[in-house]
């Protein structure tokens, strides 16, 4: 009879596996000698695990300890000396990615050329799994797949490059291969001299071909074990039967238990517990496992689920919060979390959506709470991995402003000597380029605005700057390792900064660290890659930071009862208080990924895994956690785009206690939800004003305002365009002449409606001014549309506008020119200043006319030309009033051009509409009443009295305006009333 100590266990869901194991241990060696507990050798999946199982042994007492070994250590082991070295991932990835470059180059049928990198990815990922799994290019090749012919061709093509790879056992492979190749050299050295000690392996479920491959090595020892996790011991015989079809069984919690189970050629019933302590909550257990059982046996329901009993006993320790977005779940996680840590218990978030791990994180510090990550951050999104994309994006496109700046606020650049000189000089840069330009500076613009800077430090940062915005403009050849080098010059460049050594804090701790190693292995690989240009190099920089960065832990000391975990890493938590977080459809499992090369159906064939592998060990995970004491399940409504989907466990669980209300299935699940509500209640409680805080007058939505400050301080000279805001938004007027707040020009230097209308009145000048006597017709449409073109390539730096104004220029020029054809006035004055006083109340008016047309009798034609919508006859006769002030101006002989002129008409000319025109006939009683209304307008808001009301009349009430925010608008309503705010003092007598 064996040994009770060897031979397949388990222990159930919900157990704190490792002090399970522990304890389980500790138990079969108690009456034995020390040194007999000391020779055993316990194969562990993880290093959490393994210092768990340490630390679990090292409480119970004082004794010799086994040796602990990680199954991903196992090339490592002393006794498999000679084992080659494994290929590195970035030779791999770029050998593939040349090669695949090349079959695009041949044939761009097969697929886009810019997916060469991620083809190359998946070919990797392909290869690993086949080496992993035993799958040689022959098995796949012989195939018989006359079904996807044409797919199944294409597929072939690709993977004929991973051939040579397979040329012989020993030769370079990836990690996968060494393990594969590290396992099988273990089994037969073990099948020829077994060990003299105990081997077990604890707390896999054999998913991958190397850990299978030791598993069933360590299960044929006389004294070998296999301690299998979040097995479910109560499941029935029919349903371990019914698991025997992947293709069908794949997804279930426990079908890769069972497939180990019949590789190991045993049976459900042989599988003993390790350790005598039950699971947290058998009866909950139960209902999970009912609940989980796959598709073709869900009809047990009807059957078993009559036998379950006080439902809402077994669950009462689970807790359902469904939030309405990820906000509201993220912050009821982080309450439960703090909540239980002051109570003393152990905690885990659990939860595959790294993005809710971050929010919660986020929650959880605002109270001075740092969890324990276990998944860090990843390189790519740390300080130096972002220094290095951004990098690498401005190698493959102009340098713009905005570019620019966001290179210069990054905390790594410059961040050697002078640091707050580069910032504050970095600040007035982008005031200077916010308000003047250039859309696409280089090294001798900024050499220019040195010069005009006052600090003497300047030019000095300016030509440190400029050397290395000079190798940007430059292209180097277009091999990988010269952009590379060039990538990791400017890194360190613009790191540096003015001190002219060393490389700032580029690499500095952990995150610079392996980013440095990235940049170096990059640099010692790059004869592997083929030729590249910019672009492609970025896109390959970004696959090969997120793929091969890694992830950096938090140095700073973390909360020791608060963990965030991933959900493989459920069977090692040990937690009391487990939250499995992210339960929607997508999320929690993860859809399949595409494969490009094999479907399903080909997968089975050829002995590879089937997607739905990584759904069945989510599902494992998700078992296991939920057995623990205390259980939250929680999901959001609606993500960032639209409904979501609840997980398919959720949705078993649920339409499960929905159909045994006799049983308190439906009570079960309205008290789960009743848990929720109220945890959802609070966490906003937690995040609402106090009392005391809405009780502040300070914390009070503000009024409309209406400021009304001393007639000294009110503008006695505005320009034409301001008296629109005059009359609709007073309020901006006071923001922008009173308190000079001038809006903050976009870094993004984008042409707007402004830069189109100022460089559309240029080209009508220039076409205006310079017309020969007598042209044709065809002539000028040429002529108009030449100056448009050379005035779109001096003034515009944007392709796509020019190209954009040229094209809707050239649709309507017709039209342009023929209006001016059957004009009979003749141009005057095109573009004057002119300037027109009041004396009661004391005020100017200055702005530009476009144009000024004089007819045969003297009499004047009045043009605006308008690159948008003309505005109508009611809109001019009370708010948009620049044309017909500009008409009193010229009266009253404000354009020295003109003289004191008699207006005939004013008219609105539309350059990119369908020729449209509106015109109004100016008369002596137009102009009075025009004068009167404007004086009337000026005497009013000189008036002490008279507020500047926010937002008085728009022309849309949705429109938005560039003082809103200063306003406080949202806080009231245009329906709202407004309030005076008498500001200053009083005028002096």
């Amino acid at each position: 009879m064996k040994d009770q100590r060897f031979g397949l266990f388990h222990l159930p869901p919900g157990a704190d596996f490792a002090q399970g194991f522990a304890d389980g241990l500790l138990a079969r060696y108690r009456d034995h000698p020390p040194e007999v507990l000391a020779g055993v050798t316990v194969y562990l999946n993880s290093e959490r695990m393994r210092r768990r199982v340490h630390e679990c042994l090292c409480a119970s007492g004082s004794h010799l300890l086994p040796r602990l070994i990680l199954l991903t250590d196992l090339a490592h082991d002393p006794i498999l000396a000679g084992l080659p070295p494994p290929e590195p991932p970035l030779r791999r990835l770029l050998t593939f990615a040349r090669i695949v470059q090349g079959l695009l180059a041949r044939d761009g049928s097969l697929a886009p050329r810019s997916a060469a990198f991620d083809l190359a990815a998946a070919l990797s990922d392909l290869t690993d799994e086949m080496q992993a799994e035993g799958v040689t290019p022959g098995t796949i090749a012989a195939l018989k797949m006359d079904q996807f012919a044409s797919y199944w061709q294409r597929s072939q093509t690709f993977l004929s490059i991973i051939a040579p790879l397979f040329a012989e056992e020993g030769g370079a492979g990836g990690m996968a291969a060494r393990q594969r190749l590290a396992a099988a050299r273990l089994a037969a050295r073990w099948a020829n001299d077994p060990p003299t000690g105990p081997v077990i392996v604890a707390g896999s479920t054999g998913s991958r071909g190397p850990t299978l491959l030791l598993m069933r090595a360590v299960a044929g020892l006389a004294q070998g074990a296999l301690v299998l996790p979040g097995f479910d011991a109560g499941l029935p015989p029919p349903v371990w039967e019914a698991m025997k079809d992947a293709m069908s069984a794949e997804d279930h919690p426990q079908y890769r238990l069972r497939r180990l189970i019949a590789l190991l050629e045993a049976e459900p019933a042989d599988v003993a517990p390790w350790h005598a302590a039950p699971a947290p909550d058998p009866a909950r257990n139960a209902v999970l496992s009912l609940a989980l059982r796959p598709a073709p046996v869900t009809d047990h329901w009807l059957e078993e689920g009559q036998k379950l009993t006080g439902l809402p006993q077994a669950l009462q320790g689970i807790t359902l919060v469904q939030a309405e977005n990820p906000q509201e779940e993220a912050a009821a996680i982080a309450l439960i979390l703090r909540e239980g840590a002051e109570r003393g218990l152990p905690c885990a978030l659990i939860t595959p959506d790294r993005a809710l791990g971050r929010r919660v994180t986020a929650a959880l510090t605002e109270w001075g709470i740092r969890p324990d990550d276990s998944a860090g951050r990843p390189l790519a999104l740390s300080p130096p991995g972002r220094f290095l994309r951004h990098i690498a994006r401005l190698m493959a496109r102009p340098l713009t402003a905005d570019g620019l700046i966001t290179l210069l606020k990054h905390p790594l650049c410059h961040s050697g000597a002078r640091r707050g000189d580069h910032l504050r000089l970095t600040r007035e840069l982008e005031l200077s380029l916010r308000r003047y330009g250039p859309a696409f500076p280089g090294p001798a613009d900024l050499t220019d605005w040195a010069g005009k800077q006052s600090d003497a430090f300047a030019p000095v940062w300016a030509a440190s700057l400029g050397a290395a915005l000079a190798l940007l403009e430059h292209p180097q050849d277009g091999t990988l390792a010269q952009r590379a080098a060039l990538h990791l010059r400017l890194a360190e460049d613009f790191a540096r900064g003015s001190d002219g050594t060393g490389s700032g804090d580029l690499w500095l701790e952990e995150a610079g660290a392996q980013a440095r190693a990235l940049m170096a292995d990059l640099a010692a690989e790059a004869a592997q890659g083929a030729p590249t240009d910019a672009q492609s190099y970025q896109r390959l920089f970004e696959a090969l930071i997120q793929r091969l960065g890694g992830d950096q832990r938090d140095t700073q000391a973390a909360h020791p009862l608060i963990a965030i975990l991933g959900p493989r890493e459920a069977r090692e938590s040990g937690a009391q208080r487990v939250i499995l977080a992210g339960l929607n459809e997508g999320s929690w499992p993860r859809a399949a990924p595409p494969d490009p090369w094999m479907n399903r159906r080909m997968r089975q064939e050829a002995g590879l895994l089937l997607p739905e592998r990584q759904i069945g060990l989510a599902a494992h995970d998700f078992q296991q956690a939920a057995g623990a004491p205390q259980v939250f399940l929680t999901r959001a409504r609606r993500d960032a785009d639209a409904q979501t989907v609840p997980s398919r466990w959720l949705n078993r669980l649920t339409n499960l206690l929905s159909g045994l209300p006799d049983q308190g299935g439906q009570a079960a699940l309205q008290q789960m939800g009743a848990r929720g509500d109220e945890w959802l209640r609070l966490a906003a409680s937690a995040a609402a004003p106090r009392p005391e805080q809405r009780e502040d007058p300070g914390l009070r939505p503000a009024l409309r305002p209406a400021p009304s400050p001393p007639r000294a301080a009110r503008p006695i000279r505005l320009p034409i365009t301001a008296i629109t805001s005059l009359i609709r938004d007073p309020y901006a007027v006071y923001a922008r002449y009173i308190l000079g707040l001038q809006k903050l020009d976009p870094l993004d230097a984008a042409p707007d409606a402004r830069d189109r209308g100022t460089v559309l009145h240029a080209v009508m000048e220039r076409f205006v001014r310079e017309a020969p006597p007598g042209e044709a017709a065809a002539e000028a449409e040429a002529r108009l549309l030449a100056l448009a073109a050379q005035t779109l390539e001096k003034e515009v730096a944007f392709p796509a506008e020019r190209l954009l104004w040229q094209a809707r220029l050239a649709r309507f020029a017709g039209q342009i020119v023929a209006a001016e054809a059957r004009r009979e006035a003749s141009p005057q004055a095109l573009e004057v200043k002119g300037e027109w006083h009041l004396s009661d109340p004391d005020f100017t008016l200055h702005g530009r006319l476009d144009r000024a047309d004089v007819r045969a009798d003297g009499r004047v034609e009045l043009i605006d030309y308008k690159t948008g919508t003309l505005p109508t006859a009611k809109s001019q006769e009370y708010y948009d009033k620049q044309l017909m002030l500009t008409a009193v101006m010229a009266s009253e002989g404000a354009f020295a051009a003109l003289g004191a002129a008699e207006v005939a008409l004013t008219r609105y000319v539309g350059l990119l509409s369908d020729g449209k025109t509106l015109e109004t006939a100016i008369s002596p009683e137009v102009l009075t009443a025009e004068r009167a209304k404007f004086h009337h307008l000026i005497a009013r808001t000189m008036d002490r009295d008279t507020g500047y009301i926010a937002r008085r009349a728009l022309q849309l009430k949705d429109s938005s305006g560039d003082y809103d925010h200063l306003s406080r608008y949202g806080e009231w309503q245009m329906s709202d009333a407004s309030q005076r705010i008498r500001i200053g003092d009083d005028d002096e007598s």
